[in-house]
């Protein structure tokens, strides 16, 4: 019998071993597929690549570009993490996307514009008018229906005072320039693009007008899939993204040059440095969870959450934490 035990606990060391072995080859192998679109604000996500802060973080990182959109991606298994407004994961949240969010970046990003002389000065003037805008899911209308809704103005869907039409997002300047539309509403640097070319002013900008251009706009996020197998790498992930994230200021002029120079991003760097000087690039998971509970209930008040949504568990169901990330960067 104590042969026996002994033969068996010898047997269990080994398939310990052997199991932890394995695991330890698996994330060696592991290569981490990140989402991404090509905006501006997506700074961090080029700097942590093009910087070496994945690397440092022992990553093996895959970009890829996406033509769809980020969220279906992450659901089929093709992405593992991402970079994302905030105010557009909440509704997918909401649905069951199986994701979780892990820091804020930055402030700022929309902005809806108005021709000048136009006798539209302030939101309430919108009310009646005709907004276009990229889509009916995506950030910019969501800012622009939250300033709205802020400013007493209905824009629940089954109610609106205003009208919101989809366009092409690149076709969205001439749009307005044409009289189709008496505003859109556009991420940056399209925005500034816009105002520099047609002489555009801005309505409201969610980097310069409170108290919006003091809540964070901007999240890494992963799939939950990563958090529940390799939770390490999900946390390397974030430190390497809060590092990129906090190197920005200062060093505006450089980032923006690299992106263009690595064809992450179109445009003119001069032009795009002004714009990414206006946000705040001080990254944190406590203020990513705090501005997800000033944003939910909004959504929900104006029509892009149902009211059978608990806002507070889904907050609460929205994040993945690790030990000491939120304090380094206060």
């Amino acid at each position: 019998m104590k042969k026996v035990s002994v033969v068996l606990a010898v047997s269990l060391v080994s398939v310990l071993l052997l199991l932890g072995a394995c695991k330890k080859k698996e994330q060696e192998n592991f290569v981490l597929n990140v989402g991404y679109g090509g905006s501006l604000c997506e700074a961090p996500l080029h700097l942590a690549y093009e910087l070496g802060y994945f690397k440092e973080e022992g990553l093996d990182i895959e970009l890829i570009k996406l033509s769809t959109s980020a969220f279906d991606a992450l659901t089929a298994g093709r992405i593992d993490a991402c970079f994302a407004l905030l105010a557009s994961i909440i509704p997918p949240l909401s649905n069951g996307l199986p994701a979780k969010i892990t820091t804020a970046l930055h402030t700022g990003c929309d902005v809806t514009l108005v021709k000048p002389n136009s006798g539209i000065n302030k939101p309430e003037d919108l009310r009646g008018k005709k907004v276009g805008v990229p889509s009916m899911t995506t950030s910019p209308i969501i800012y622009t229906k939250r300033v709205l809704a802020d400013h007493g103005i209905d824009i629940r869907p089954e109610s609106s005072e205003v009208e919101f039409t989809v366009y092409n997002n690149t076709d969205l300047p001439l749009i307005l320039s044409n009289g189709a539309v008496d505003a859109i509403a556009v991420n940056e640097p399209l925005a500034s693009i816009a105002a520099n070319e047609y002489g555009y002013v801005a309505l409201f900008d969610s980097a310069v007008d409170e108290p919006y251009k003091s809540q964070y706009c901007c999240v890494a996020y992963v799939s939950d899939r990563l958090v529940e197998k390799h939770k390490d790498i999900a946390e390397k992930y974030t430190r390497a993204m809060q590092k990129a994230s906090a190197y920005i200021k200062g060093h505006e002029d450089e980032i923006t040059r690299l992106q263009i120079e690595k064809n992450y991003v179109a445009g003119n760097p001069e032009v795009n440095a002004k714009v990414i000087k206006k946000f705040n690039y001080i990254p944190t998971v406590d203020g990513a969870y705090k501005q997800f509970g000033v944003i939910a209930p909004q959504l929900q008040e104006i029509g892009m959450l149902t009211k059978e949504v608990d806002v507070v568990a889904l907050q609460k169901n929205s994040f993945a934490y690790f030990k000491g990330l939120d304090a380094k960067y206060k």
